[in-house]
C-alpha cells in the first residue's frame, strides 16, 4: 500500500493538463473561480476512474478510431484552455477570456484527457495489495487517490492564486498567464508525440 501511495503522489504532483490548467486558472482568475474549476476536475477524474473500473474505458480506448478522436478533441480543448488563460485580462478581442473556465470545463478536460485514463488504468489495475478482496482494494485505492488528489490540486491552485494576488504590473500578469499557457502547450506537444509513437 505504501508503494501505491507514493506512486499516486508522484503521478499526481507532476505537471499534466489538470494541475497546469488549475494553476493557470488560479493565476488568471483567482481563488473562487479556480475552486469551481477544480471541483469539475474532481468529478471528471472520478468519472474516469469509474470508467476504468467498469471496463468502459478499455472498450472505448480499444477502438483506434475513437481513440484518435479523443486525442484530437483533447489537444483542441487544451489549446482552447491555454488560449483562455493566456488572454485573461487582455484587450485582444480574438477570444472572450473575461469569464473563467467553470466546473464543466474541468469535467470535460478530464473526460478527454488521455493522461487521466492512462494513470487511472495503471493505478487501478496494478499494485495489488489486498488479495483478500478486490472490492476493498479498489475502494481503498479510490480513497487514497482522492486523499492525495485534493491537496495536490489545491496546492497548485494556491500557487496560481498567489501569483494572481501579487501586486505586479498588468504586463507582468500577462507574462505569467502566457507562461502558464505555454506550459500547457508543452504538455500538448508531449501528448501528441507520445500518441504518435504508440501508433
Amino acid at each position: 500500500m505504501l508503494i501505491f501511495t507514493l506512486t499516486v503522489f508522484m503521478l499526481f504532483i507532476t505537471p499534466g493538463p489538470g494541475v497546469l490548467s488549475t494553476a493557470g486558472v488560479g493565476a488568471a482568475y483567482g481563488f473562487r473561480p479556480g475552486l469551481t474549476y477544480v471541483a469539475g476536475l474532481f468529478v471528471g477524474t472520478n468519472t474516469v476512474a469509474l470508467a476504468v473500473i467498469t471496463g468502459l474505458a478499455a472498450l472505448i480506448l480499444g477502438m483506434p478510431g475513437l481513440r484518435s478522436v479523443l486525442m484530437v478533441a483533447s489537444v483542441a480543448y487544451l489549446l482552447y484552455l491555454a488560449a483562455r488563460i493566456a488572454m485573461a485580462g487582455s484587450r485582444v478581442a480574438f477570444i472572450e477570456a473575461k469569464s473563467p473556465p467553470g466546473a464543466l470545463a474541468g469535467l470535460l478536460l478530464q473526460a478527454i484527457n488521455p493522461k487521466a485514463y492512462a494513470v487511472n488504468t495503471a493505478l487501478i489495475s496494478g499494485f495489488a495489495f489486498y488479495p483478500g478482496s478486490l472490492l476493498i482494494e479498489t475502494l481503498l485505492k479510490l480513497l487514497i487517490m482522492n486523499l492525495i488528489w485534493i491537496p495536490v490540486h489545491l496546492g497548485w491552485l494556491w500557487a496560481g492564486v498567489t501569483l494572481h494576488r501579487l501586486d505586479m504590473p498588468e504586463r507582468s500578469h500577462r507574462i505569467i498567464n502566457i507562461f502558464m499557457a505555454l506550459a500547457m502547450l508543452s504538455v500538448v506537444a508531449l501528448a501528441i508525440w507520445s500518441a504518435l509513437r504508440s501508433y
